[in-house]
């Protein structure tokens, strides 16, 4: 990174940036041990840790965007140091000096469409409901018992827009009077802010939260675990706090409450991805696990890392809108790991995930054996008269 001001002020800029945490580290090296990065290249998170709390220009710009924020170093530091938060840090600085190499000038293609048109994929907003057409689904309402917030992916994205029809007819099927904010349902904003722009978040996060307020919103269903995120932690900042629940809990809950009735066999070996953000920044493993127990003739087996040492997928920090070489990606590794258990499907709860293992499936030579679903579309599957296989 070329000097882009006097050391003592970009010392100065990443404290007030939030990534003040760097003084702490004494380079110990255990979070370049745990960064999934080390699987596949040389990478070290220590170095840009070291380059904020110094004040120096010697960090290569792509390995300013390279963290995917996947929470797993933190867990092992014994100082303390917010590795995430630093990182992000770097990264507002580099994006108000407009510091973008390689695919990472995506990152700004993706602020400037959010800007725009509220979505990091250049649709058109008024089309943001468009996956529920002869569906249903309603407006929310004031009174109605939660809002299923769709998210960016769940709303254009082909593949997860499936997910979300399977959302809209298992909350159909259990009863449940809920309804989307169509158009006017912005980004959540989570990732945006991860990869430096924190003027996009911002102003997205006061639009949702203007939305949710003026329709008397209490309760949000969210299937992503970036918009749970934003939403419990990010927006709390805001001075407003929403009941967020994550599909995954609620499907918990319909199930052990009896609201809905999985009687359909599914006779298949899974196995479970804790998404990054789920898993770790949320703590949230029992859940998802206790819903694919109820489903009968499913048997789940786990994967090496899993549970706390889940293997992210390679799409959080802002990760999902850049291009990662083939042989660089965890997509790639975590597919191997789900093919050593022997299971026939792979089920996971966030839309990043979907999305980067269904592009690393595809260009697998043995990809058709295996199956990638979302929690929902197994419980869709499960309940007869629903299913979407």
């Amino acid at each position: 990174m070329e000097t882009v001001a006097p050391f003592a002020e970009i010392v100065a800029a990443v404290r007030q940036a939030g990534g003040e945490s760097s003084q702490l580290c004494f380079q110990c090296g255990k979070c370049d041990v745990v960064c999934p990065w080390n699987r596949v290249r040389d990478f070290s998170i220590r170095r840009v840790v070291r380059e904020a709390s110094l004040g120096l220009s010697e960090i290569g710009l792509d390995d300013i965007w390279r963290c995917t924020t996947c929470g797993t170093c933190p867990a092992q530091c014994p100082r303390g140091v917010g590795q995430i938060e630093v990182s992000v840090a770097v990264r507002r600085i580099a994006t108000e000096y407009g510091e973008f190499a390689g695919s990472a000038k995506k990152i700004r293609a993706a602020g400037m469409s959010l800007a725009s048109v509220g979505n990091p994929l250049s649709q058109d907003r008024s089309k943001r409901a468009a996956w529920a057409d002869g569906l249903g689904v309603k407006p929310y309402t004031e009174g109605m018992e939660l809002l299923f917030f769709v998210g960016c992916y769940g709303s254009f994205d082909p593949r997860v827009r499936k997910v979300s029809v399977a959302v809209a007819k298992i909350l159909q099927r259990a009863g449940v009077n809920f309804g989307i904010l169509g158009s006017d349902e912005q980004c959540c904003g989570e990732s945006i802010r991860k990869a430096g722009n924190e003027e996009v978040f911002r102003a997205l996060a006061k639009a949702n939260i203007k939305a949710f307020i003026d329709r008397g919103v209490r309760r949000i269903l969210v299937a992503s675990p970036h918009c749970y995120q934003a939403f419990k932690h990010d927006y709390a900042e805001f001075m407003v706090h929403f009941e967020v629940v994550h599909l995954a809990e609620l499907l918990a809950e319909l199930v052990a409450d009896g609201r809905l009735k999985l009687t359909r066999p599914l006779p298949k070996r899974v196995t479970y991805h804790d998404p990054c953000y789920l898993g770790r920044h949320n703590g949230i493993y029992d859940a998802p696990r206790s819903v694919l127990a109820s489903v009968p003739g499913l048997d789940l087996v786990e994967m090496r890392d899993h549970r706390q040492n889940s293997l992210c997928c390679g799409g959080g920090g802002g990760r999902i809108w850049m291009e990662t070489p083939k042989g660089e990606r965890f997509a790639d590794l975590r597919l191997a790991q789900a093919h050593e258990t022997g299971a026939s499907l792979l089920v996971t709860s966030c839309p990043y995930c979907i999305s980067n293992f269904e592009d690393s499936r595809l260009g697998m030579a043995d990809g058709d054996a295996l199956e990638v679903k979302d929690l929902a579309e197994v419980v869709a599957d499960a309940i007869d008269g629903v299913g979407t296989s």
